[in-house]
């Protein structure tokens, strides 16, 4: 074993020790990252090319400081995002809320769809749709100045069309005309705060993680902005946490005007988000 690779055993195990989820999976990317190689590539590093700065980064991660936040980027889908303090870190749970949204376009008879991503926070999802769906035409929308300070970075020399807005305001010239509204929104209840991970709860903006006493107050609101964007059988998709997969569909009633409301689960087989269609008058 090469140097590199003994010092990445030992800083698993410190990451471990630490609380860290994925302990291995962070010391093999920090490692990486500090030493400008891919992961696979470790083994390759010299003993007298050892950084001693890796130890700097395994101390920071040690502190549950995110490891996005460390190499300054996001893996999400086919993209690399840049991100830091200020915006939400995508997480991975949120690609299977962007592969039913392409799947529900392609399915559209629509030459080109129009999309409206709601908080769209880095960019995340309006990037990986328009890449995705490449004939659709993408609208974002998000409030934050900080996180708009990652968002225009990721979206530079994109077709996306970004704005600065509150979601529940936003998009009035295309009311009734939009094809799928997707959002990540906020969604933790406020009485959880001491129960959030330490990377989300002291490194993720507030404003991108809670949302009233149940964690519904601007899903409830989003329900009545996207029924204004959408076209008649256009769709809506919401993610939402894991525990709220019994709440979520009710918030899109017939009485509304949704129909066929449902939740779907991740990749964990966890509830992670709702569906529902405008219907038809």
């Amino acid at each position: 074993m090469n140097l590199l690779l003994a010092e990445v055993a030992q800083a698993t195990q410190r990451l471990a020790d630490a609380g860290v989820p994925s302990p291995r999976n962070d010391a093999e990317e920090l490692a990486a990252f500090v030493h400008g190689v891919k992961r696979g590539e470790l083994h390759s590093v010299k003993n007298s090319d050892f950084d001693a700065r890796y130890w700097e980064v395994i101390a920071r991660r040690e502190q549950r400081e995110p490891l996005q936040h460390i190499t300054g980027r996001a893996f999400f889908r086919y993209l690399e995002l840049q991100v830091g303090p200020g915006v939400f870190v995508p997480r991975p749970e949120t690609e299977s809320v962007v592969g039913w949204a392409i799947d529900a376009v392609r399915a559209m008879d629509v030459v080109e769809p129009r999309i409206v991503d709601l908080c769209t926070g880095s960019g995340a999802i309006a990037l990986a749709l328009a890449q995705e769906v490449p004939r659709s035409r993408v609208h974002a929308v998000e409030l934050s100045e900080d996180a708009l300070r990652w968002t225009r970075k990721n979206m530079e020399g994109s077709r996306v069309d970004l704005r600065q807005g509150d979601a529940l305001d936003a998009f009035r010239d295309l009311d009734g005309q939009v094809d799928l509204v997707v959002s990540n929104p906020p969604y933790i209840p406020l009485t959880e705060w001491e129960y959030v991970a330490p990377e989300a709860r002291d490194y993720d903006p507030e404003l991108a993680l809670f949302s009233g006493e149940d964690g519904l107050d601007l899903i409830r609101g989003i329900e009545r902005t996207a029924h204004r964007l959408l076209r008649p059988g256009g769709v809506v998709v919401i993610e939402h946490a894991d525990t709220q997969g019994g709440q979520v569909p009710w918030i899109f009633t017939e009485e509304r005007g949704w129909a066929d409301a449902a939740d779907h689960p991740d990749l964990n087989n966890r509830p992670r988000f709702a569906t529902a269609r405008k219907a038809t008058p």
